[in-house]
């Protein structure tokens, strides 16, 4: 899913631009649980201290494909941008934790 034509941004508003109309509350979840190898690798890497990569780029995948997932949410319900948007994380069973990312999406005037 492009988020190219969908402006996404953490304000309430848009400095700039009107907001026509409120369309609500939109989401996108994923969940994901920890790989066996990676964490593997990052034990290893926590003995030596320093960013644990595989987690970084586990995070980041979480929040992207959360992002898109929220985005094609939007675009379903006809919105040109969201605003107030936010992430939330929580564990869901041990080694797995679900990334959700929300917002309002609105129409532009």
């Amino acid at each position: 899913m492009s988020t190219d034509k969908l402006l996404i941004v953490t304000s309430d508003n848009i400095p700039g631009q009107t907001i026509a109309a409120t369309l609500g509350l939109v989401r996108g979840t994923t969940v994901r649980s920890r790989h066996i190898g990676r964490d593997i690798r990052a034990m290893l890497r926590t003995l030596v201290g320093g960013e644990v990569v595989e987690y970084t780029k586990l995070v980041a995948e979480c929040r992207e494909q959360a992002i898109d997932r929220m985005a094609a949410d939007a675009q379903a319900k006809g919105a040109d941008a969201i605003v107030a948007f936010r992430f939330a994380t929580m564990e869901v069973a041990r080694g797995a934790a679900e990334v959700v990312a929300y917002g309002t999406a609105v129409k532009l005037g």
